[in-house]
């Protein structure tokens, strides 16, 4: 079966799928590096530059994926009305959702009690298309303003802390809160995705996704790509450097060199802060101007996985995952099963368990490679039955 034309933009699938591979090293190292369970890999105290290196790398994959599915959204919308788009956001966000809290979290933890529930990336864009589906009606140069004001002007609301389970603190939780919270017992809820800034960086996307409609000139695009990328940059160094405002944590002098520099670039992830999308988001535009006309071997590889997503990031986690089971059932292992309370978290993980760094890398790529063939057939699959409508929720 061959693959028909298709009028997607290559350049979008080609940053998304390098983002596919690259969240995969960092879901590699959640199974398999020696200490991933309860090290910090940016803890100045215990981590190393490559180790630290790993794990900044993976800081691009969530800012790009809820960036890109705004763009996404307002790509899909021009062949559709408003209602349509709006209603396709809105069960679409529901469907992630609902695969977030009953597929994703057993394919992490193989728990069938689902006594651990984490709200991740799925969970996140799911709730970020919800709430673009109603703010689509605003004006392009409302949202915009709604977009930046969000992502920029968040972080003034870090000092406010909620506590405990009442209905108040679980909003929180949920709109800027990073937060591991016990129900009870058995029962423990991670909010890591806190809503408002990804809220923010979806409506952006959203926007920018005026520069891809069709005729839009590309010089202009890349002008704007070049002169945002550049100016984003530019702005997380300036306040990186003045320490006052746009992270949780500022930046201090450490006894080596490369610790101060390991320093500078440990931006907050949960909930993403301003420093935080800069660094991401600016590199990623670059990105797309760099490689907006590239097309060969190498970017058609990285393609394929930009283009089906979501198959790929289940099919993902679920093989890391078995792998990792195999590899205790081979080489060995003590394994500690679920444990729950209000301060510690243990889903059938490994005491004493891990390799070394070299080994997480070479299982990284080994299965990337493997899915490869799988995700292109699927890709495939989707390209030739566009008419069943379900595969837009795949």
């Amino acid at each position: 079966m061959s693959l028909i034309k298709t009028t997607r933009i290559e350049s979008i699938d080609l940053l998304r799928g390098v983002v596919m591979v690259i969240m995969a090293l960092d879901h590699v190292r959640d199974y398999f590096f020696y200490g991933a369970f309860f090290v910090d890999p940016t803890d100045l105290e215990t981590t190393t530059p490559i180790l630290f290196f790993t794990r900044f790398i993976t800081h691009y994959c969530a800012p790009v994926f809820v960036f890109l599915a705004g763009t996404s959204a307002f790509l899909y919308g021009t062949k559709k009305t408003k209602f349509q788009l709006s209603k396709f956001l809105f069960t679409r966000g529901i469907w992630l959702i609902a695969l977030e809290i009953i597929v994703n979290n057993f394919i992490w933890t193989f728990d069938v009690t689902h006594s651990l529930t984490i709200l991740q990336v799925i969970w996140v864009i799911g709730l970020c298309m919800v709430c673009l589906s109603f703010l689509i009606h605003l004006p392009k140069k409302i949202l915009l303003i709604l977009g930046i004001t969000l992502v920029a002007a968040h972080n003034l609301l870090d000092g406010i802390i909620a506590e405990g389970t009442s209905f108040s603190s679980i909003i929180w939780y949920l709109l800027h809160q990073d937060k591991f919270l016990a129900l009870s017992d058995n029962s423990l809820v991670v909010f890591h995705y806190p809503a408002i800034p990804w809220i923010g960086l979806i409506s952006l996307g959203y926007c920018f996704g005026t520069w891809y409609q069709k005729g839009y000139d590309s010089n202009i695009r890349k002008k704007w790509l070049l002169r945002i990328g550049l100016g984003s940059i530019i702005m997380f160094f300036i306040l990186r450097g003045i320490n006052g405002y746009g992270d949780l944590l500022p930046w201090t002098i450490q006894e080596t060199t490369t610790q101060t520099v390991m320093s500078f670039f440990k931006v907050t992830k949960y909930p993403p802060s301003l420093a935080f999308l800069l660094i991401t988001i600016g590199p990623s535009l670059l990105f797309l101007y760099a490689f907006e006309q590239t097309k060969n071997k190498i970017t058609s590889f990285f393609i394929v996985f930009g283009r089906v997503p979501l198959f790929y990031y289940f099919l993902h986690v679920l093989v890391i995952h078995i792998i990792a089971i195999v590899g205790i059932l081979i080489f060995g292992g003590e394994w500690q099963h679920m444990i729950i309370t209000s301060d510690v978290f243990m889903n059938a993980r490994l005491l004493n368990y891990g390799y070394p760094l070299y080994i997480v890398y070479i299982v990284w790529i080994a299965i990337v490679l493997l899915l490869y063939p799988i995700s292109k057939k699927y890709m495939i699959y989707k390209a030739n039955n566009k008419d069943k409508w379900w595969l837009s929720y795949l």
